[in-house]
């Protein structure tokens, strides 16, 4: 007798909430059609400064919003250092000593490194600058043009290879214009590539276990298209 039970269906999966459409030649594509390009950018220890150089960092900043046409994105992200690695690393080294002075200078190390863990947690700071193109906002394009991109902004956008490289030649454009402005204030501003763009957001949506279940390298991640 045959058997009149449904086969459950699949369960969605989270990329189809997510509003990154896919990931590559160091720029985020997103379901609407815009790009992304993401800075990892240096700090400035502003206090440290004399007057005079706070006042030029400051007209530097100044300077550099005002020079811009286009918005950008900047974020903060805040995240507990875990240095249990470090501390294992230290533990075999201990172990590997043979000066025994050394070793107990290791030791004393690593102890005074976990009293300092335990009053308090240690946390690391990461400042990122975010570089948009949005292709209907793009003076250079006709009316028609821009209107069709917004109606068509609901769904996801599918970009030829000759629309995906004029947008990212735009977008590379003010990349360049973004750190040479950053420059001037003293912050040095690194692209990232597709590996740590895709690290960087895995570990953003996945805070509690990106630790434990370490991100592939990019040649060996599956991606789920359809």
């Amino acid at each position: 007798m045959k058997s009149n039970k449904l086969a459950k269906p699949k369960p969605p999966s989270t990329i189809q909430y997510l509003d990154i459409a896919e990931v590559k030649e160091d720029i985020v594509v997103m379901k609407d059609g815009t790009l992304r390009a993401v800075l990892l950018c240096s700090s400035v220890n502003f206090a440290l400064k004399s007057e005079d150089e706070q006042n030029a960092t400051i007209q530097a900043y100044v300077g550099f919003l005002n020079s811009i046409d286009f918005p950008l994105q900047i974020v903060i992200q805040s995240r507990k250092l875990n240095i249990d690695g470090y501390l294992q690393k230290l533990t075999e080294l201990e172990k590997q000593q043979t000066n025994e002075l050394l070793r107990v200078q290791i030791s004393e190390y690593v102890a005074y490194i976990k009293e300092l863990i335990s009053l308090g947690e240690i946390m690391t700071k990461r400042f990122y600058v975010v570089v948009p193109y949005n292709p209907s906002t793009d003076k250079r394009r006709g009316f028609w043009q821009r209107l069709s991109s917004i109606f068509a902004a609901a769904g996801t956008i599918r970009l030829s290879h000759d629309q995906f490289a004029h947008y990212a030649e735009a977008l590379n454009q003010r990349v360049g214009f973004a750190q040479g402005g950053l420059s001037s204030m003293g912050v040095t501003a690194a692209r990232l590539d597709t590996q740590s763009l895709i690290e960087l957001y895995y570990s953003t949506y996945n805070p509690e276990i990106r630790e434990t279940e370490k991100l592939a390298k990019l040649e060996q991640v599956q991606v789920e298209t359809s």
